[in-house]
C-alpha cells in the first residue's frame, strides 16, 4: 500500500516539480535578461530619462511585474526580485506603470539627481492636472518622432472620448510637427471639430530646423488614416516631404503663422488667444517642442552674427573653425556634420565630463571621428567670452583661447510656460 500511494504522490508531484522548474529557469532567464537591458544602458550612459519616469521603493515593491507589462516602452524589469527602471532612455512618462502598481511602490518623478527636469506632468492619456489640456510630444519629454507621433494619436483618442460640451470646437491643436500632424490625423478619424495651429510658415516642429539631410526617423511609425509608413532611414527632406503630401491628401487643415498667447478657462473647455485670433474648444492637445526659444549662454559676444543656434546647411562652413556648444545629440550631429565639410576645423565643447544623454549610433560616430582625428572634443569647458576671430573658454579651471570663424550653440531650449487662468 504504501509503496503505491507512493508511486501515486510521485506521479503528481514529478509534473508540479517539472512546472516549477520550468517557471525558475524562465524567470531567471528573465531577470539576466532585463540585467543586461540595464547593463547596457549604463555602458552607453544611457541612464538619464527624458521624460516623467518612475522611481521604485523597494521596501514595498513585491516584484509582481505588473508595471512591466503594462509600461508601453518596455522601459521597466525585474532583477532581484525588484522593479527596476532598466532602459531609462526609451521611458516616455505615460504613467501606466504606476496606476498598474498593487502595492502603490511607484512614484512618477521629473528629472534625476544629475540632471532636473521641469516638464508637466501627465496621466496615461496625457491629460495634464488641468482637465482638458492634454500635452503630447517634445514638450512631455519625447522628441522621437515614432513616439511623439504615438502620443499625439493616443491623446486624440482620449480627447475623443470626453463629453460633449457647448463649445464650438472639440479641440484645438498646438503645433505641426510629428506630434500635431498624428494629432490632426487622428482628429479627422474621429470626425471632431479641430483647429491646428503652427506658429512657423511651415509644418514639420523640430524636424523643419535639422541641417540638410539628416537622418529624421529609423523606425516605422503608425499613423492615423494613412496607416502604417515603414521608413527604415529617411532624410529631414524626404520626411518632410511625406508630411506635405499626407497633408495634402488628406485635406488636414493647418492654420501656419499663427502663434498660441495664452489659454483660458471658458465655459465647456477652454479658450485658447493667439496671433491671430480667438479659439474656444472643450479640450487644448499641446504638441509644441521645447526648443522654440533656444537656451543662450549668456556671455559677452553672443549678440555677433557668427553665432547661430540652428545648423541649417553644414556645407556653409567649408573651410571654416567651427566651435559647437553643447552635449546631446544635436550637437554631437552638429559637430560630425561640419566635420565632414572639407577643410573644416571643428571643435565640439561640453561642460560635462562625458557625453551621457546621446544614442549609441552617435557615440559610436563621434568616436569614429576622434579616432580619425576629424573634429576636436573638450570636456569640462564653458564658454566666457566671443570674440570676431577667437573664442574664450575656461577647461577644468584654466583659461584656454581658440581661434574661431563660427560657434553653433545647441544647449536645448527655454520651456515656453502655459498659464489657465
Amino acid at each position: 500500500m504504501f509503496e503505491i500511494n507512493f508511486f501515486s504522490a510521485a506521479l503528481y508531484a514529478f509534473p508540479l516539480l517539472a512546472i516549477l522548474g520550468v517557471y525558475v529557469l524562465r524567470h531567471r532567464r528573465r531577470e539576466a535578461a532585463h540585467a543586461r537591458t540595464l547593463d547596457e544602458a549604463i555602458q552607453a550612459g544611457l541612464t538619464e530619462p527624458a521624460s516623467l519616469h518612475p522611481t521604485v521603493d523597494p521596501l514595498r515593491c513585491i516584484g509582481s511585474a505588473s508595471c512591466v507589462k503594462a509600461c508601453p516602452e518596455h522601459a521597466l524589469g525585474i532583477i532581484d526580485g525588484k522593479a527596476t527602471l532598466t532602459n531609462p532612455a526609451v521611458c516616455i512618462g505615460h504613467g501606466a506603470c504606476e496606476a498598474a502598481c498593487p502595492v502603490e511602490a511607484i512614484t512618477l518623478v521629473f528629472g534625476t539627481e544629475r540632471r532636473g527636469i521641469d516638464i508637466p506632468r501627465v496621466s496615461p492619456t496625457f491629460e495634464t492636472n488641468v482637465p482638458g489640456i492634454f500635452i503630447a510630444g517634445e514638450l512631455g519629454g519625447m522628441g522621437l518622432i515614432r513616439k511623439a507621433s504615438e502620443q499625439g494619436r493616443q491623446a486624440m483618442a482620449a480627447i475623443a472620448r470626453l463629453p460633449k460640451s457647448s463649445a464650438p470646437l472639440d479641440v484645438v491643436i498646438v503645433g505641426a510637427g510629428p506630434a500635431g500632424i498624428a494629432a490632426g490625423l487622428s482628429a479627422l478619424e474621429h470626425e471632431l471639430r479641430y483647429v491646428l495651429i503652427e506658429q512657423e510658415a511651415d509644418l514639420g516642429g523640430a524636424v523643419f530646423h535639422y541641417p540638410r539631410q539628416k537622418v529624421a526617423m529609423t523606425s516605422p511609425v503608425d499613423l492615423p488614416v494613412v496607416g502604417k509608413v515603414r521608413f527604415t532611414e529617411v532624410s529631414k527632406e524626404q520626411l518632410l516631404a511625406f508630411w506635405q503630401d499626407i497633408v495634402a491628401r488628406s485635406r488636414l487643415q493647418i492654420s501656419f503663422n499663427d502663434r498660441m498667447e495664452r489659454i483660458d478657462a471658458a465655459d465647456g473647455g477652454h479658450r485658447v488667444t493667439t496671433t491671430k485670433t480667438t479659439y474656444h474648444a472643450r479640450a487644448v492637445l499641446l504638441a509644441v517642442g521645447r526648443r522654440g526659444t533656444p537656451r543662450k549662454l549668456g556671455v559677452p559676444g553672443e549678440e555677433l552674427p557668427k553665432v547661430v543656434y540652428r545648423l541649417l546647411d553644414p556645407a556653409q562652413y567649408r573651410g571654416r573653425r567651427i566651435l559647437v556648444v553643447g552635449g546631446g545629440d544635436s550637437a554631437v550631429e552638429a559637430a560630425l556634420a561640419c566635420a565632414e565639410q572639407p577643410q573644416a576645423k571643428v571643435t565640439l565643447s561640453y561642460r560635462g565630463e562625458a557625453f551621457n544623454r546621446i544614442k549609441p549610433r552617435n557615440r559610436e560616430r563621434l568616436e569614429q571621428a576622434l579616432q580619425e582625428r576629424k573634429l576636436d572634443v573638450v570636456l569640462n569647458s564653458e564658454v566666457r567670452e566671443i570674440g570676431a576671430d577667437r573664442i574664450e573658454f575656461v577647461q577644468a579651471g584654466r583659461a584656454v583661447t581658440l581661434p574661431n570663424d563660427d560657434v553653433i550653440v545647441q544647449a536645448g531650449g527655454v520651456e515656453t510656460k502655459y498659464g489657465t487662468a
